[in-house]
């Protein structure tokens, strides 16, 4: 099934900018075949996406960015985020479900993206790393 590409926006690893994320989603969500009733599911997503990036991925240095894809085709949507950070491994990122995890102010982020939407991966690439989301439509 081909993806049509929505939409791209690269902002710096800025918080600032995550309305200006919110926004973006917003818009394009809009154009895509997505039961209104995951619309806000995806923005919540998207946002833990872009803030995990700025912050984790590139140490909230604002001269790195953060790129956000939007596709979609008939059967799913798929959102790519990617930062210029040096990569993680989801395995050991602690579950925020332990009792030792409970009372920490981060680190639900990766759990409510996995429940949230239908496929999650992980990719290095030369200049940083991917999270690839897909919500069946």
């Amino acid at each position: 099934m081909p993806l049509k590409k929505l939409g791209e926006l690269e902002v710096p690893s800025d918080q600032d900018y995550l309305a200006e994320v919110d926004n973006f989603t917003e818009k394009l969500i809009k154009k895509t075949l997505l039961p209104s009733s995951d619309v806000d599911d995806v923005a919540i997503v998207i946002s833990e996406a872009v803030n995990n990036a700025m912050v984790h991925g590139n140490n909230l240095d604002v001269t790195k960015s953060v790129k956000i894809r939007l596709y979609s085709c008939s059967k799913y949507i798929r959102i790519v985020i990617q930062d210029e950070g040096g990569g993680f491994s989801p395995e050991d990122v602690p579950d925020p479900r332990e009792d030792e995890n409970l009372l920490k102010a981060s680190g639900r982020g990766l759990l409510i993206i996995r429940h949230l939407m239908d496929e999650v991966s992980y990719k290095s690439v030369k200049s940083g790393t991917q999270i690839i989301m897909d919500k069946y439509v």
